[in-house]
C-alpha cells in the first residue's frame, strides 16, 4: 500500500519534525487530565524523597502520546532519556549493553515492549526489580552465574497491545496507565499550538475542521495540519479557515468522519463481500491486502469506537451505522452479530 495520510506510524522523515512539536514538559501536555494528574503526583514524590520514578507501563492505541509522555517524565525528573524498542532487542545482550551503560536515576523507555523476546524479557525481571543483571558464562558443566549490580533506573514501557504482554513483565511495573483518544476540543488546542510553532495561519473553523477529522489522535491531526499547510500555500495564500481545511481534506480523501480509503476499504469488503460479517482476520487483511497487525492495532480500534464495527467470537461484523456512512442499505442484523 501507498504512504496513507492517517497512518499513525512515523516516518523518518517526519521524525526529525515531530520533535519539534512535542511537548516538553508536563504543563504543556494536553489532554488526558487524569493521566497528568496522576503524573504531577507521582514525579513530585519521587523528586521529593530523590529517588526514580516507579517503573511505568503506558498503554493505547498509537499516536496518542506514549513517547512524548515519555520524554516528560525524564525531563521533570532532570534525568538522561534512553530509547530503543522491543524488536530491536533482539539478544539478551543486547539489552545488557543498554542496562549496564545507564547512569544512576536515567529513563530507559522501550517501545513496542510487547514484542520483546521472551528470553530478552527474562533479563528484565531481576533488573527490574532488584536493580541487578543475572549473567551466565561459559556452557556445560563448568558454567557459572554471575550477578551485576545497576544503577537505579526507571523503564517506561510502552505497547498498542497490553493483553500480549506477560503476566511476569506486566506486574513489574508500578505505575500502570491507558492513553484513550482525544477529545475534540483537546484535538483543536493541540491544533492551534502545533499551528503557532509552525508559524500557520488558522483560524477557529479550520483548527475545528482538522481536529474532527483526525481520529482523536494528535499525532494525525498535526500530520493533518502540515499537509493542510502545504495546500493553503498553494491555493490559498497561505491562510487556514474552514472553506480552505474542508476542500484540502476533501482532497486527501479524509471524510468527515475522519476515515480514509483503507478504512472505507475495510468496511466495504465486510458489507460487499461477506454479507457484512462476520468475516475472520486472516481473510479480511488478505481482502484488502493489508497487515494483519495493522487492521488489528491501527484500524478497528478507531472503527470500533465510533461504532461502525464489531468484534464477535466468529469474526468482524459491519453496523448499521456503517451501512449508512458508506450510503449503503442496511438489510438487518448480520448473522452472527447478536454473539457480540
Amino acid at each position: 500500500m501507498e504512504d496513507r495520510i492517517l497512518d499513525p506510524q512515523v516516518s523518518e522523515e517526519e521524525r526529525e519534525l515531530d520533535q519539534t512539536l512535542r511537548p516538553r514538559w508536563i504543563e504543556e501536555f494536553i489532554g488526558q487530565d487524569r493521566i497528568r494528574e496522576h503524573f504531577n503526583i507521582f514525579i513530585s514524590a519521587a523528586r521529593t524523597r530523590r529517588e526514580p520514578l516507579d517503573h511505568v507501563l503506558l498503554s493505547g492505541p498509537p499516536g496518542l502520546g506514549k513517547t512524548t509522555l515519555a520524554g516528560i517524565i525524564a525531563n521533570e525528573m532532570g534525568v538522561s532519556f534512553r530509547q530503543t524498542s522491543g524488536p530491536a532487542l533482539e539478544r539478551a545482550g543486547d539489552l545488557a549493553s543498554i542496562l549496564t551503560g545507564l547512569q544512576p536515576g536515567d529513563l530507559l523507555f522501550i517501545d513496542e515492549i510487547h514484542r520483546l523476546n521472551r528470553t530478552v524479557e527474562e533479563v528484565l525481571y531481576p533488573a527490574m526489580e532488584d536493580f541487578a543483571l543475572d549473567l551466565v558464562i561459559g556452557k556445560g558443566p563448568g558454567a557459572r552465574s554471575i550477578r551485576l549490580e545497576l544503577p537505579s533506573f526507571t523503564l517506561v514501557g510502552a505497547t498498542t497491545r497490553a493483553g500480549l504482554l506477560t503476566s511476569p513483565l506486566r506486574d513489574r511495573f508500578g505505575v500502570q496507565s491507558r492513553l484513550d483518544y482525544y477529545g475534540r476540543e483537546e484535538v483543536q488546542a493541540i491544533v492551534r499550538r502545533s499551528a503557532r510553532i509552525l508559524d500557520v495561519r488558522v483560524d477557529e473553523g479550520g483548527a475545528q475542521e482538522i481536529a474532527r477529522r483526525s481520529r482523536g489522535t494528535p499525532r494525525i491531526a498535526n500530520r493533518l495540519l502540515r499537509r493542510v499547510r502545504d495546500f493553503a500555500q498553494v491555493r490559498a495564500e497561505g491562510h487556514i479557515d474552514l472553506e480552505v481545511a474542508e476542500a484540502a481534506l476533501t482532497l486527501f480523501e479524509v471524510d468527515d468522519c475522519g476515515l480514509d480509503k483503507v478504512d472505507k476499504m475495510i468496511l466495504n469488503a465486510i458489507i460487499g463481500k461477506f454479507g457484512g460479517g462476520p468475516v475472520g482476520l486472516n481473510t479480511l487483511a488478505a481482502s484488502v491486502g493489508e497487515e494483519i497487525d495493522t487492521i488489528e492495532e491501527v484500524y478497528e480500534p478507531y472503527l470500533m469506537q465510533i461504532g461502525f464495527l464489531q468484534r464477535t467470537p466468529r469474526g468482524r461484523v459491519a453496523t448499521e451505522h456503517a451501512y449508512r456512512h458508506l450510503g449503503i442499505e442496511w438489510g438487518g442484523e448480520p448473522a452472527g452479530s447478536a454473539l457480540f
